[in-house]
């Protein structure tokens, strides 16, 4: 029996009279209607289910990334607190040996050597050694390095701490770059991690300082001790790589570049290994505040 008639499909006109005339036709109630009801029916029920799944997507929340509780405001004060309080690290990091007169690639020679020497030593006595090698050298270049003899450069870097190893360490990495990289240091994370005595912090930060290029974090045990203290991480970490992943984790990546900068300086005056908490601008907010007067008060027995 015929159901529906194709538009596409046209049917000899002789036929439809013969058709037509057919008494089971003309009984016959027209089908065709009867589908395209349903279908409309069909697909208003199939548009229906489809906007209450909408719905029900739109309407179900999105996961947040993680943020320290007062972050933003912990930020800016601790950004003002930097701005009265002066720091080492501003006149003396690793940062301020550019010299709009000295070649570039010593500039960022000169970046490099200065973080190699800053592990473990105050910004004071590594910009003094600093200085005395750029007076010793006229240029202080990966050439002359290899050129001095290892006893003399240890002598040059004496007041910095571990200055044996890290001599040995500096002329090994002036060899690597006169002879793979025509005297000037890696461009990526890759390369300087490649070098003698350079691991993820060092690299970062020479990244930045040389190149002017954030490529992650800097963290130290400074740092470290800091953000642990701000609860700037979901879970206590036990050391400087660990606080950089988390850190980086949830970090908005554009206040990366100043992060490291703006801790370490905040370390040397106010949130020391002993902090001056009575003189911090955070210490309504801040989760140590508490742990540090526990430990002003006087101990049992003690007069």
């Amino acid at each position: 029996m015929w159901k529906f008639v194709s538009k596409s499909w046209k049917i000899p006109s002789q036929f439809v009279r013969k058709l037509s005339a057919s008494p089971i036709i003309k009984n016959r109630k027209p089908v065709k209607v009867e589908f395209e009801e349903k279908t409309k029916k069909s697909k208003k029920r199939v548009s229906s289910e489809a906007e209450s799944s909408n719905s029900n997507t739109n309407t179900s929340p999105k996961k947040s990334k993680w943020e320290p509780k007062n972050f933003q405001e912990t930020l800016q004060n601790i950004r003002d607190m930097r701005k009265e309080h002066p720091a080492p690290v501003d006149t003396m990091g690793c940062d301020v040996f550019h010299d709009s007169e000295t070649e570039p690639r010593i500039c960022r020679f000169h970046s490099l050597v200065s973080l190699m020497l800053s592990s473990q030593t105050k910004d004071e006595t590594n910009f003094s050694v600093m200085t005395r090698l750029k007076n010793r050298f006229k240029t202080f270049s990966p050439e002359q390095v290899i050129e001095c003899s290892e006893f003399e450069f240890e002598e040059l870097i004496r007041p910095v701490s571990f200055y044996k190893t890290k001599a040995k360490h500096i002329k090994q990495t002036c060899e690597i770059l006169v002879n793979e990289y025509n005297g000037d240091i890696p461009k990526s994370i890759e390369g300087l991690l490649k070098l003698p005595g350079v691991g993820k912090k060092m690299a970062h930060l020479c990244m930045k300082s040389a190149w002017n290029i954030t490529t992650g974090i800097g963290v130290d045990v400074h740092m470290h001790r800091i953000i642990n203290r701000l609860n700037w991480v979901p879970k206590a970490t036990k050391n400087p790589e660990e606080t950089r992943v988390a850190l980086e984790d949830w970090l908005p990546m554009d206040l990366w570049p100043e992060i490291n900068h703006l801790l370490v300086g905040f370390g040397q005056t106010i949130c020391a290994a002993k902090p001056k908490c009575d003189n911090c601008k955070n210490s309504s907010i801040c989760p140590y505040y508490p742990t540090y007067l526990k430990e002003q008060k006087p101990k049992k027995g003690s007069k």
